[in-house]
């Protein structure tokens, strides 16, 4: 069977430093923190008081308050997200085949403020169970994909992909697959999170994965710097509209780049925590070369999960330097999350979007707040340290891992422009 080519036409991002994809993508070449003091809620007793939160951001300016309020805040930045994609897309929802659209999120977690404020108001109650009819439908992780595809009748598959951080990456695999085998033309894919809570902050912190950094919030998410001591919780979402070769060039649609390949492994070691050796990373980034059907050598740009966490960036580092050998050090490697902070079940997301962004630009953009030299990290490789660099890049490649030693990887290819996958 000969697999279909899969390329990307839509774009959307709502993120901590920028609410649209132009937003977004002149932060992270201006090196912008989205860190800031939690607004939110008061965290004075919390041992971390700050976060990626999004910003100048209402959410009945895109949907009507009455709907707004049966959603969970990840569902609202997935239909925000999405329909900034499919408008970038150009797609005519009243020509397509919608049996042939299909709808494939990420979400790590799902309405998780929306738990914790139903089991907040039970408690501080007398025991009877006043619970609101909306509670369930808005804390599924399902429901953004839902709502996406209620709004613009698109009935191929729909579901939601569950992987903690690589969730979005996760879910970019499958809808990749369902195209490549003629099961959809076109499938609206990405993730969001929306964790910044009372419930999502107390419960990192009680595993110390956040960074405690309060007197300088803008520096806290400082991948690959010796002094890092945790991630910053980010939210947000974003979208990638995919679609087949064939079907978007009949249609003249503008192609960002094609999809070559994903691969995906289970690091099977610890709930949490990364293996030392990286095994499982190494893993996934050597079936993702064999899925696209390239070299080590092919590989320009990686945007890397590097999260800020001392256990883990080392790990991915020597993990890329082992199966990439000598080409490791000509490949720019970055981390955004340097800016956006972390946003869990939505990362791959916005992050694949970063790489697709830079291979447009020729641009990557830089890994901000890097001070002080980790002696455990390869000084040989290029991780675009807090200035931007100009590139020319032809393949593309974003790692996302998740607790339980969920890892994905994608790749991006520039020929159509590139495709990236994941």
């Amino acid at each position: 069977m000969q697999l279909k080519r899969v390329v990307v036409t839509g774009l959307g991002a709502l993120t901590p430093i920028g609410n649209n994809i132009e937003e977004y993508w002149n932060a992270l070449v201006n090196g912008v923190s989205g860190a800031a003091p939690i607004t939110y809620f008061d965290a004075a007793k919390f041992k971390t008081r700050f976060a990626c939160e999004l910003k100048d951001f209402t959410v009945t300016d895109f949907i009507n308050r009455k709907d707004a309020r049966k959603m969970d805040k990840f569902a609202q930045d997935a239909m925000v997200a999405s329909d900034e994609a499919i408008a970038d897309s150009s797609l005519d929802l009243e020509k397509i085949n919608k049996f042939r659209v299909g709808v494939i999120w990420g979400a790590g977690i799902g309405g998780l403020e929306t738990f914790q404020n139903e089991a907040i108001n039970f408690g501080a109650g007398d025991g009877t169970p006043r619970f609101n009819p909306f509670f369930i439908p808005k804390m599924i992780a399902d429901i953004a994909p839902g709502n996406i595809s209620i709004k613009n009748g698109f009935m191929g598959p729909n579901y939601t992909t569950v992987s903690a951080c690589a969730s979005s990456a996760n879910a970019m695999i499958d809808a990749l697959n369902y195209i490549r085998l003629g099961t959809c033309d076109i499938v609206v894919t990405g993730g969001s999170e929306a964790a910044v809570a009372i419930a999502g902050v107390g419960g990192f912190n009680a595993m110390h994965a956040l960074s405690t950094r309060n007197e300088s919030p803008e520096t806290a998410s400082r991948p690959f710097d010796s002094e890092r001591d945790g991630f910053v919780l980010g939210e947000g979402a974003g979208a990638i509209i995919l679609e087949e070769y064939e079907h978007a060039k009949a249609r003249g649609a503008k192609i960002y780049a094609e999809v070559i390949g994903g691969g995906m492994s289970s690091d099977a070691y610890h709930m949490t925590a990364p293996h030392p050796e990286g095994i499982g990373v190494i893993a996934v980034m050597k079936n993702c070369l064999e899925n696209a059907g390239i070299k080590p050598e092919d590989v320009d740009h990686i945007n890397t999960h590097g999260t800020s966490t001392p256990l883990g960036d080392v790990a991915e580092l020597k993990a890329i330097s082992k199966v990439f050998g000598d080409h490791a050090k000509n490949i720019n490697i970055n981390s955004t999350k340097s800016m956006t902070g972390h946003l869990l079940g939505a990362a791959g997301a916005i992050e694949s979007i970063a790489a697709i962004l830079a291979m447009k630009h020729s641009i990557v953009p830089p890994t901000i707040n890097h001070v002080h030299v980790d002696e455990n990290i390869n000084p040989d490789l290029n991780l675009t340290l807090n200035t931007p660099q100009k590139r020319d890049i032809k393949v593309a490649m974003s790692n996302t891992f998740g607790f339980g030693g969920h890892n994905a990887v994608s790749y991006t290819h520039l020929t159509l422009p590139t495709i990236c996958s994941v």
